[in-house]
């Protein structure tokens, strides 16, 4: 089994920044393509940032420029700074991993919530 536990969200203001950050545990090597996602009430969970399979990193295109995604291989950790922050980039934030022998399969942590406001 694999888990996941994010970390790092909270309230800021508009313009701030935040860094989220992820640790993996348990069936480490099992995982592949960690990355975030986030999500408001009553709208579909949405890609913000990822690792892909083959090691490279995949934005959306509302982080681009500002979300910025890394890791760290030794501590199983995955990162995402979030700058220039916007009242619209409020939102429960997910971390994810893909199995690797089943990409069909899809791990997620339980969030953490991110607001942004005045």
């Amino acid at each position: 089994q694999v888990q996941l536990v994010e970390s790092g969200g909270g309230l800021v203001q508009p313009g701030g920044s935040l860094r989220l950050s992820c640790a993996a545990s348990g069936s480490i090597n099992s995982i592949d393509a960690m990355g975030w996602y986030r999500q408001v009430p009553g709208k579909e969970r949405e890609l913000v940032a990822t690792f892909t399979r083959g090691g490279s990193t995949n934005y959306a295109d509302s982080a681009k420029g500002r979300f910025t995604i890394s890791r760290d291989n030794a501590k199983n950790t995955v990162y995402l700074q979030l700058n220039s922050l916007q009242p619209e980039d409020t939102a429960v934030y997910y971390c994810s991993a893909v199995d690797r022998l089943d990409v069909s399969r899809r791990y997620w942590g339980k969030g953490t919530l991110v607001t942004v406001s005045s």
